[in-house]
């Protein structure tokens, strides 16, 4: 089982990402309260260790700056998080060796499966929001992706937390799971709460 956590933005998250040793990292330079400028990103990069993979989040933003920012932050995988379409993904991988990812609002099986469709690397798959594009703190419809055939690996999203996690794992077998919020306290990562996370899978083997 992978995990990522997500919304890494302070030199304490970086630490704490060396402790609790998570597959992958995320930050974010869409808008949002766990925003990361690309340079402030870079130095964080150069504190996580090398195995720890980096994945930048982008809503809608240009091949340009996605490219400028893969550079400065030094990110192994682009995770797209908004309207992109399968022209942009083939277009974008033309330019890059980054994996990429492309995260699905999950409405209903029709939305799954277009971006089944979409010849990304992985998917993640988190909770609908009229209004956001991501970091609602709402888990996804698990009925949906328990019922809907998914090719491509993916990652659970959207509300999860120690309380849910094994459910999760067990309900839906993803390929990983991306936290973010549920390791959060008052906005802010928390080390107990990554611990517990890592213990929980650990003690689960998963």
């Amino acid at each position: 089982m992978k995990l990522k956590f997500c919304g890494i933005r302070r030199k304490q998250d970086a630490e704490y990402v060396n402790i609790t040793l998570p597959d992958y990292v995320g930050f974010v330079f869409a808008p949002s309260r766990r925003y990361i400028s690309p340079e402030d990103a870079a130095e964080l990069s150069e504190i996580i260790r090398p195995e720890i993979k980096k994945a930048g989040v982008f809503v809608n933003e240009s091949q340009e700056n996605i490219m400028n920012t893969v550079h400065t932050a030094k990110l192994d995988i682009i995770q797209l998080h908004g309207d992109e379409n399968e022209e942009f993904i083939n277009s974008l991988r033309k330019i890059t060796d980054c994996e990429i990812w492309k995260a699905v609002r999950v409405r209903d099986s029709g939305d799954i499966q277009k971006a089944d469709m979409m010849q990304a690397d992985k998917l993640l798959l988190d909770s609908f929001s009229v209004s956001q594009y991501g970091g609602t703190g709402k888990t996804a419809d698990w009925n949906i992706i328990k019922n809907t055939t998914i090719k491509t690996p993916f990652f659970i999203a959207g509300g999860l937390n120690e309380q849910n996690i094994l459910s999760a794992v067990s309900e839906l077998s993803p390929f990983g799971l991306d936290i973010s919020g549920g390791i959060e306290t008052e906005g802010t990562k928390n080390l107990n709460k990554m611990k517990k996370i890592t213990d929980l899978l650990e003690r689960n083997d998963y």
